[in-house]
């Protein structure tokens, strides 16, 4: 029978075990060892049947068992250091707040940071892919330094999607209910404690209430909004009811509960608990855009003018872009967008064309009726990121049009390489034996705070005990694949009689490559596939054979994604091989921190540049794993041929992509025959393959500490969040005032500003090394003045299109009070210190001491035709 009614009942922990309660509902647990090993402690077999999560363990525990425990003095001592190590943690100086001692540290008091989806741990599934995955790490990376972070996101009653398959291979999805109250969460609760509500308005009178749920990420905490509230109409009960689910309204609605709900929340926790108000409002990818008009709406509120309270915003907003392809954007239809802004729905305070205007795609090759998130977060950040220095790159390409004027390496978006938190990826083998090396202390502080020196302490570790880690990683990931492989096939309709080969499945001692993402189709999920014959000589070689574990999860409406992956299953069930390539359905956090550790090489191999960053090959190098990938992402910025391999890309070379396919597939098996297998199998005089140890100790040594989150967040800091904090005092009321005055002035006026003449001293076609040119360059303001511009001459290499490639600006001086028809003359000199083709020309910007930068405002003026002597001189 069905029950009508569910609840969670609790059990009472004996009183000399309470800490054991708090040490629960902190998430620290899931990247502490000594916590975890508390909690499996208390009953080893429920521990593996709760999934790891101490929550759920807690609530199947019999009571005899915590009497006795309750009575053990050795456990209570564990217990009692484990619940001081944790009060430590959360209250102790670290990182963060030694900055704060140094000159000119003006470091943010709070920081809020905005994701639709947190991988923190399995226990706590709102995550779908690397996105999630990587706003958990950054969550867990500012608790370990002391980053003062609140997280913000939502609540999905049924998370992402389980996944199956079918006899033949098809994916299928299950989504299980979520109880929060069986989840690591508390609920916000006003002081005279009934829940605290956050409101949004609807159109037709209709309101979307949403409670607030709090995850603790050890320092960090994270507030989920869950509008699954009874007060709320059924439709509006189910705005959080999956990830990623649903249409363009559904998926509207859960963005503007998460931009707009998702502020007030802050504002209710800041309210509620005393925590310091963010200074700065970071977003992680547009899915939060909503924020900074919810912020407007607030500072309207409060007297300033439309574009006042804008700057005022844009001063403390990050965003952070994390896709380079235009169709991973959300986009909204104009009407859609206007229908649940105004006076009878949200932000009725400011003017819906105001609000539309911040989205909309109105630049060259944009389409103009869309509302575009990422558009938004850009016009409402002031400082933006892409997540690796090849994104940063194609982002401003991408996003070129909102700058028009300006070349794309001049847009305003900088790079921050994603980064890996090392306490929940690398596996506790691993960390022991650097502890072992180094110290506990060190290697603690090594995984959290990065530094090359602690690092190098690895290259001291003897071949032997790396050999010998790296096989009984391995070995544990071959009995990982052979469970969940049986627990597949019984989904799968099999008898277990028909099972008996799975005991036969993968081989500890032979070399094995890892392959897990989500299967859109630039990831190129099949690739592997494109020469079938070839790929089963190298599973089944004599001498030197390879076997392969692969996962992944397609998007639920993505059946183009669904075919890839019953493609590679129908392969995988062939007799043949199927005791060295394996599918693994579910792909998740649980197992992937097998799979990287387990596996020898990380195959990555999508279309480049359309990874973003990549950063499961991290995980994987962090366990000494070697990475084999094409020079996309990361792997762009940071390979050397001595820890690893890149894959030969067909860039230019292909007419279509079936024959791009074909290239790169082949570079691949290349690779994998001549390169990859006769390293692993080549063994030295001592008998062990020392060339490939001697790969894994240089990606320990040399990787290890760019890759991670410690470093990315430190970055995310020093770069961005401090400008930010500073940008935001900086832009009190009457500042921001000011500056919108200004701006609205400059826009008004820059139709009449002109580049009218340009002369040098010399214009010959050769010029040589060391010479210096006198620029003069005649300008005509209209009515603006000098101190509302820069005039620039702009000088460097010259590509055979005449286009400047290595770009300096050089500031030109106003040389005389304006002629009788209201033009300046600007003069200076310029050096000519780079041999070969070389070129300048000239321009002119807005300038303020409050501008974040001269393409801010997106308005330039350059020289027309026939204004001089056009764009200058070569040098030879």
């Amino acid at each position: 029978m069905k029950a009508i009614r569910r609840f969670t009942v609790r059990p009472v922990l004996p009183a000399p075990l309470g800490p054991l309660a708090e040490l629960a509902r902190n998430l620290r647990w899931s990247w502490h060892p000594a916590t975890r090993d508390l909690f499996r402690d208390v009953d080893p077999a429920l521990w593996e049947a709760a999934g790891g999560d101490p929550v759920r363990l807690l609530g199947s525990v019999p009571s005899a068992r915590l009497t006795a425990l309750a009575a053990d003095d050795g456990y209570l001592r564990r217990l009692r250091e484990a619940a001081d190590d944790l009060s430590e943690y959360v209250t102790g100086e670290r990182w963060y707040q030694e900055r704060r001692g140094e000159p000119g540290g003006e470091l943010p008091d709070a920081i809020a940071y905005f994701s639709p989806e947190f991988g923190v741990t399995a226990a706590l599934p709102q995550y779908s892919g690397g996105l999630g995955i990587l706003a958990g790490d950054h969550l867990k990376a500012a608790s370990d330094l002391g980053v003062p972070l609140v997280g913000v996101g939502l609540l999905y009653r049924h998370g992402y999607f389980r996944q199956s398959l079918t006899r033949d291979g098809w994916q299928q999805e299950h989504y299980p209910v979520l109880d929060p109250n069986e989840l690591p969460l508390t609920l916000l609760r006003e002081t005279d404690g009934t829940p605290t509500v956050v409101r949004l308005a609807l159109p037709g009178g209709r309101d979307l209430r949403a409670h607030v749920w709090q995850a603790q990420v050890g320092r960090v905490p994270l507030l989920l909004l869950d509008s699954d509230v009874e007060e709320n109409d059924p439709a509006a009960r189910e705005v959080t009811d999956r990830l990623y689910g649903g249409g363009s309204e559904h998926r509207l609605l859960q963005e503007m509960l998460l931009g707009i709900g998702g502020v007030r929340a802050v504002r209710a926790y800041c309210r509620l608990t005393g925590h310091a108000e963010p200074e700065v409002f970071h977003t992680n990818e547009g899915h939060a855009g909503f924020l900074g008009l919810e912020r407007i709406h607030e500072r309207v509120g409060e007297g300033l003018g439309f574009d006042a309270a804008l700057e005022s915003v844009r001063g403390g907003t990050v965003f952070t872009t994390h896709t380079p392809v235009p169709a991973g954007i959300d986009r909204f239809d104009r009407e859609l967008v206007a229908h649940h802004f105004g006076p009878d729905a949200e932000l009725p305070r400011i003017d819906v064309e105001l609000i539309l205007r911040l989205g909309m795609e109105t630049y060259p090759g944009g389409e103009p009726n869309l509302f575009n998130m990422a558009v938004m977060g850009l016009r409402l950040g002031r400082r933006a990121n892409g997540v690796s220095t090849l994104h940063g790159k194609v982002s401003r390409e991408m996003f070129q049009g909102l700058w028009p004027g300006f070349d794309a390496e001049e847009v305003p978006i900088v790079s921050v390489t994603n980064g890996v938190h090392a306490p929940t990826w690398a596996a506790p083998e691993v960390i022991r034996l650097g502890a072992r090396q180094i110290g506990r202390q060190r290697i603690d502080r090594a995984l959290s705070v990065g530094g090359s020196d602690r690092w190098d302490a690895v290259a001291d570790i003897q071949d032997g005990d790396i050999w010998l880690l790296r096989r009984e990683l391995r070995a544990q990931l071959v009995d990982e694949v052979r469970r969940r492989l049986h627990l597949s096939w019984r989904q799968r309709g099999a008898a277990t009689a028909e099972l008996g080969w799975i005991d036969e499945v993968l081989d500890p001692d032979v070399l094995t490559i890892g392959f897990a993402r989500r299967v859109p189709s630039y990831k190129r999920l099949t690739l592997m596939l494109r020469d079938r014959d070839r790929l089963m000589d190298l599973l089944t070689h004599p001498e030197r054979p390879v076997q392969i574990v692969v996962a992944g999860k397609a998007h639920p409406a993505d059946d183009g994604g669904k075919r890839l992956i019953q493609d590679l299953v129908r392969f995988t069930d062939d007799p043949r091989v199927r005791h060295r390539i394996v599918f693994l359905p579910d792909y998740g956090m649980a197992m992937a921190q097998k799979l990287y550790a387990g596996c020898d090489v990380w195959l990555n191999n999508p279309l480049r540049p359309l990874e973003a960053c990549g950063t499961s090959g991290m995980k994987a190098a962090l366990n000494g794993c070697l990475n084999l990938s094409v020079l996309d992402g990361w792997w762009d910025e940071w390979f050397e041929p001595d820890f690893g391999w890149a894959i030969p890309t067909a860039d230019g070379a292909a007419t279509d992509d079936h024959r791009r396919d074909d290239l790169e597939a082949a570079a691949l098996y290349d690779l994998l025959e001549r390169r990859v297998t006769p390293r692993f199998y080549e063994h030295g005089p001592g008998g062990l393959p020392d060339r490939w140890i001697e790969m894994v100790r240089r990606t320990l040594t040399r990787l290890g500490p760019k890759v991670l989150a410690g470093r990315m967040v430190r970055e995310y800091v020093e770069r961005l969040y401090v400008p930010a904090a500073r940008a935001h005092r900086l832009l009190a009321p009457d500042a921001a005032t000011a500056l919108a005055a200004w701006k609205s002035r400059v826009r008004a006026a820059w139709p009449g500003v002109a580049v009218d003449h340009v002369e040098a001293s010399a214009t010959g076609a050769t010029a040589e090394l060391g010479a210096t040119l006198s620029l003069r360059v005649r300008v005509d303001l209209g009515d603006l003045t000098p101190d509302d511009v820069e005039v620039q001459a702009i000088a460097g290499r010259v590509d055979p299109e005449d286009h400047i490639t290595d770009a300096t600006p050089v500031p030109l001086k106003a040389a005389s009070r304006p002629d009788t028809e209201g033009r300046l003359l600007y003069e200076g000199p310029l050096a000519l210190d780079r041999t070969g083709p070389f070129g300048y020309t000239v321009r002119v910007l807005p300038t303020h001491r409050l501008l974040a930068d001269g393409a801010e405002m997106g308005l330039v003026a350059v020289p027309l035709e026939g204004t001089g002597e056009g764009a200058g001189v070569l040098m030879r």
